[in-house]
């Protein structure tokens, strides 16, 4: 039965015992949004964490262990056993405490601290004192009681500029400290992980895969599936006043000022009078713990996503111990339990811990996915969940209906209990501050500050109060009467990965930062001064904090990859960020470092920590899939991200651009119509009320919402298809002022400008006559792609129509191919391109997708077939014939031939340009981007495998060409400290090449076959007899009702023998022909409009399963027909339809809906029509599906 679990019921999560620790070990990581993460607090029984003070013991717990309650007169004793307990084995305390003087700094720095915290000795008794959670020593009692209506109205405190701090500006900004740092044997690198979230984790399974491994994970007992809202705002994590507040890739902006203010505003309604006490304990306790709170900041200040939320408010997403080990990930209990303690907002959660819930859940948004909003879903989540825990913040109070989506995963089998404990234990607050005055609210204060930013900022800082952000160095920096750069210089990340690690986390650290750079995957490290360090800061002692910008989700799943193969290695992290201290040891401080490295390695290992297979690599523990709702979607993807195509390439470009979206998601062939038929109207609307001036995108619900709510007025269709529009709340007047062109996530420097690819639309039936057509080919050198242009050129009739072909060859071209390429089409825009260059990467593709959008082209990508490999999309058996075929060359017009000395290099450089996309991948993007591909045969499939010779030639080449681009870059192979070793692989590639000649000659499919089959590709696609392969992962699609089908021969071979015993049957059936026009048959079992989602989705657990139909009388008037039905049972548990009178509707008339068959028994009991008794009984076994 579903449990709707409310606050009065609460509970601390318990520390199991060993037995069910040992099964929660299965799955170390529950936490609490989007990926799992480890539980290790569970796990290490002698590692307790600032947690323990809101968790008591479960009973059973391990002999040793001793629990005494800390006394009021045990104050500073147990404060430190605080810190060791916290700390645990999690690593070496060996940055300077708040309280040392500069002196004690230096000393420290030469001796590189001492270890305040080794663990537990082996054999040692460990006493255990809890945590007072939320108290905090030493906090000036005067200044910690200031009420609110005082707190939030104190300036934001400036550092006073001290002689030691001019000098250590004059040293930072004057002196090239950095530069004159080197890096010899006593140089080494302390990192500490200020704050981070998730790591993204790409699931390489399909949606469907991902479904059904979860269902068979619950169904099993081996894990419960956790489903939470997907709130739309930006992410925000704060570390505390002093570890500092982020935005997803920047910190010190507008971004973080306003989660600041937020989350002080938080707790001054939470804890009323109180909140300033709560807030100077709430940064104590992070800053003691280091530890990162991560939040979705919701805010209509920042910019319009899905809709503007009617209040400004942040939700908790993820509490994150940092310390000096891997970042551990609180469960979602815990999460709970540590914002039921401070009074943080939490979100909905629900849990599914049977077969038949987590069926149900994946039905109901099915049946939800186009038309759900934030009342439908929840409502339907409720009654469908084993557990449901409403958020502290509602959704549909403070945002709004328009709901961006969902996030399921799997989560430890013992959630489900573990939730329930901690709700018992730790009710719902109330809020103190409510009717309390707390100052001008986000909106008010913005839009009376709206000269700049920096206005804003400080406005927002002083507005929030001294207690909960004292200083504002991450903004101001020190010095107000100074402007000085924070931006460090880049070799900072070089002297980092050069000086040795002076702990095991700056090992592991160092590790992460040296593998993105070598496998060269789409991330910066960006580096600025430590304002906060500036007063310890010599020229031996310096302090730094980097940011770990991933450019791009490929290098997630690139580096995924990476951590199957290095068990040790930690993740990579969505917003990232490094505090490095870099600084000179003398000989007895390196001794010390060794001997404390050696200590805790130790510890790791002992606790199976930080050494042990990582837990991303397990693909089952980290199940997880984002749903998310079409009225989310029109509004941010179609209309948003639409309107720079929209106001620069025209209505045309758009309809292409929403028309492929759709496609990708797999939208309805009905909801595509009333999407169209809306969208278009919106861009007529929108571009004559603008002109040419294109719509902000940060403000587009200004104009958009007014147009939804009129469009929704119309009619019922119309509103199902908008959701939810006119509760508009204006935010030109207090819009936060966001110069130098960030993005929504913050980022100091836009980067780059990634423009939503539009190409040619996928769904055209064929390209258009009046358009052009590039053909190019992300291949490697010996693809055989200027052979092919020579026969596609002189092929007799071309591709099928009179557009002119002409081949422009790469190889010829001075100067910038692709923009010569672009110069052509402008000039023959009508003409066939025959792109004769290699096309292997994205920012290429970018600009074929621009030349499309620009100059009315379609684009088609061919491409050599080959199986690939997990990681490339070409396998080593092209790989060897590409370089075979280059070899055989002579004269080539790129000197790429066999006289080149470099060419197997040369080759491998092409080869790696690929790497990071499986042979899946490569081709979903091509087809995505361009609607369609064409593979051009290159092996055969019967072929013998490669040679062991040719294989391990390959292999170490491809090693050697990793050493050489990890040292030198792109430096040619025929310089470096490599080069002998070029030399010699390069003659003993063309020797083994040479020997296996005859096997490399017959396997390839021959050049005649595979000319033949691309022109047929290309042909069909400019007639539009090309069929698009689908490359959506859903393969589901929206249900609307539920019904057992029937087998149509069986169901046709019974009514002929009931024709033959019943002459009323017999003259019924005879000018029917039903063998003929009886296409489908099936019994509904509940339809989304008539009963609702949730009796829908309860057919979930028996989809696809059989289920006997006993048919008992045949039902017809000259209109229509059905059979009466009474369904049978699956597995024990009667199949019961929704409908009032169950049946199969065999035949209807002309114009009679085939609905109108639910009469028939009413009519037949008015004698209206006539009945059949089928006597006896017949029974067809059928399948519940959802249609």
């Amino acid at each position: 039965m579903q449990r709707i679990l409310s606050s009065s019921r609460t509970l601390a999560l318990p520390f199991s015992s060993s037995a069910s620790l040992s099964s929660s070990r299965a799955f170390c990581r529950n936490s609490f949004h989007f990926f799992p993460s480890s539980c290790a607090a569970l796990s290490r029984s002698l590692t307790p964490s600032p947690l323990h003070s809101i968790m008591p013991q479960r009973r059973g717990a391990q002999k040793g262990q001793t629990w005494k309650p800390k006394t009021q007169g045990d104050k500073s004793s147990s404060s430190a056993v605080d810190e060791a307990v916290t700390s645990g084995i999690a690593g070496l305390n060996i940055a300077e405490t708040n309280g040392q003087s500069h002196a004690q700094s230096s000393r420290l720095q030469s001796r590189n601290a001492q270890v305040v915290n080794q663990g537990v000795v082996p054999g040692q008794k460990a006493v255990w004192k809890p945590k007072a959670y939320g108290t905090v020593s030493g906090v000036d009692g005067a200044s910690a009681q200031k009420t609110v209506a005082d707190g939030h109205r104190v300036a934001v405190a400036e550092k006073a500029s001290s002689p030691r701090t001019s000098a250590a500006l004059s040293q930072l900004f004057k002196a090239n400290v950095l530069e004159n740092f080197t890096v010899d044997n006593s140089a080494y690198s302390r990192s500490q992980i200020r704050a981070t979230f998730y790591p993204k984790f790409e699931n390489e399974k399909s949606d469907q895969e991902i479904r059904t491994r979860m269902i068979e994970m619950v169904s099993k007992g081996l894990a419960n599936m956790e489903v939470t809202l997907k709130h739309s705002g930006s992410l925000f994590m704060y570390a505390g006043n002093k570890g500092g507040a982020y935005a997803k890739n920047s910190f010190g902006n507008i971004y973080t000022a306003v989660g600041v203010f937020v989350l002080g505003r938080t707790f001054q309604e939470a804890w009323g009078t109180a909140a300033a006490k709560k807030q100077v304990e709430f940064n104590d306790f992070l800053e003691r713990h280091n530890m990162c709170i991560s939040m979705e900041l919701v805010t209509a200040v920042l910019g319009d996503h899905g809709q503007r939320p009617n209040e400004d408010y942040v939700v908790v997403t993820a509490v994150t111990e940092l310390g000096n080990r891997k970042p551990k990930f609180y469960s979602t209990p815990e999460v709970i339990a540590f914002c039921r303690k401070w009074r943080l907002p939490t979100n909905h959660i629900w849990l599914f811990s049977t077969r038949k819930s987590a069926t149900s859940f994946f039905a109901a948004f099915d049946a939800l996915c186009e038309e759900g909003t934030a009342t439908t879903v929840c409502r339907a989540l409720d009654e469908v969940a084993d557990i449901s825990v409403p958020g502290s913040q509602d959704h549909i109070k403070a945002q709004g209906e328009i709901l961006e989506g969902l996030v399921a995963r799997i989560v430890p089998y013992e959630s489900s209990k573990h939730i329930e404990e901690v709700l018992k234990e730790n009710p719902l607050p109330a809020a103190d501050g409510a009717g309390i005055d707390l100052g001008p609210s986000l909106r008010e204060i913005c839009a009376a500050n709206r000269s700049d930013e920096q206005q804003q900022i400080k406005a927002l800082l002083e507005n929030v109060g001294r207690s909960f952000c004292p200083d504002s160095v991450d903004w101001f920096g020190i010095d107000s009467r100074e402007t000085h750069s924070r931006n460090a210089d880049r070799s900072v990340v070089t002297k980092f990965l050069q000086a040795h690690p002076a702990d095991y986390a700056t090992t592991k650290v160092q590790e992460v930062i040296r593998l993105l750079r070598e496998r060269r995957l789409p991330a910066a490290f960006k580096c600025y001064h430590n304002f906060h360090k500036v007063e310890a800061i010599t020229k031996d002692n310096l302090f730094y904090r980097m940011v770990v910008h991933v450019h791009s989700d490929s290098a997630f799943r690139r580096y995924q990859k990476e951590m199957r193969n290095k068990p040790g290695l930690w993740p990579l992290y969505r917003g990232f960020f490094i505090d490095i201290n870099l600084f000179k040891a003398s000989t007895e401080g390196a001794a010390e470092i060794l001997n404390s490295q050696n200590n805790t390695v130790g510890n790791a290992n002992e606790n199976g920590a930080g050494l042990s297979t990582d837990s991303l690599a397990d693909d089952d523990a980290n199940l997880m899939i984002k749903l998310k709702f079409l009225t989310y979607k029109l509004r941010t993807f179609l209309i948003r991200n639409g309107l720079s195509i929209l106001f620069k390439d025209g209505p045309a470009a758009y309809r292409t651009y929403y028309l492929r979206q759709m496609k990708i998601w797999g939208t309805s062939a009905e909801k595509q119509r009333e999407l169209s038929k809306m969208l278009d109207e919106w861009a007529s609307h929108i571009r004559r009320k603008c002109g040419r001036k294109q719509l902000s995108s940060s403000i587009y619900l200004s104009e958009a919402e007014p147009f939804l709510e009129q469009y929704a007025k119309r009619s019922t269709i119309n509103q199902a298809l908008i959701g939810s529009a006119g509760n508009l709340v204006r935010a030109e007047d207090f819009l936060a002022i966001i110069e130098g062109g960030r993005d929504e996530e913050g980022d100091l420097e836009r980067e780059r400008e990634v423009e939503p690819p539009t190409p040619s639309s996928p769904v055209k039936e064929a390209v258009h006559k009046d358009d052009g057509l590039i053909i190019f080919f992300p291949g490697i050198p010996g693809c055989a792609k200027s052979a092919l242009c020579k026969e596609i050129l002189s092929s007799p009739g071309g591709l099928g129509d009179d557009r002119p072909i002409h081949s422009l060859m790469g190889d010829l071209i001075k100067g910038r191919y692709w923009q010569k390429v672009a110069e052509d089409r402008r000039k023959k825009p009508y003409s066939i391109m025959l792109a004769d260059k290699n096309a292997p990467n994205e920012e290429v593709w970018r600009q074929i997708e621009n030349m499309c959008r620009t100059t009315r082209a379609s684009a088609v990508p061919v491409v050599p077939d080959s199986e690939g490999t997990i990681s490339n999309p070409f396998s080593l058996d092209a790989l060897a014939i590409f370089i075979f075929r280059v070899l055989q060359r002579v004269n080539h017009p790129g000197n790429l031939d066999k006289s080149a000395p470099n060419a197997g290099y040369v080759l491998l450089m092409f080869y790696h340009l690929y790497e990071g996309k499986s042979r899946s991948d490569f081709e979903a993007e091509l087809v995505e981007r361009f609607g369609s591909l064409v593979k051009m045969p290159l092996l055969k499939s019967d072929r013998s495998p490669l040679p062991d010779p040719v294989r391990l030639v390959l292999e170490e080449g491809i090693s050697l060409y990793n050493l050489h681009t990890t040292r030198h870059g792109r430096l040619e192979s025929t310089k470096g400290s490599y080069s002998k070793e070029w030399a010699k692989w390069e003659k003993q590639l063309r020797e083994t090449l040479s020997l296996n000649s005859d096997y490399l000659t017959s396997v390839q499919v021959p050049f005649e076959v595979a000319v033949k089959q691309v022109l047929e590709q290309l042909q069909s696609i400019t007639k539009g007899e090309y069929k698009t392969p689908s490359t959506e992962k859903r393969t589901f699609g929206t249900i609307v009702f539920a019904a057992v089908t029937l087998p149509v021969l069986e169901i046709s071979s019974f009514l002929n023998d009931l024709a033959q015993k019943n002459p009323e049957a017999e003259q019924f059936l005879k000018d029917k022909d039903l063998a003929q026009n009886l296409k489908k048959a099936h019994v509904t079992l509940a339809h989304k409009r008539s009963h609702g989602v949730t009796a829908l989705a309860k057919f979930g657990p028996f989809v696809h399963q059989s289920v006997p139909v006993e048919f008992t009388a045949l039902l017809f008037t000259d209109k229509m027909a059905a059979l009466e039905a009474q369904l049978g049972s699956v597995d024990g548990e009667k199949i019961e339809s929704k409908n009032e009178w169950p049946h199969a509707t065999l035949w209807t008339a002309q114009g009679v809906p085939p609905r109108e068959a639910n009469t028939l028994r009413q009519l037949a009991s008015e004698g209206k029509a006539t009945r059949v008794e089928i006597n006896p009984a017949v029974t067809i076994s059928g399948t519940v599906d959802f249609y």
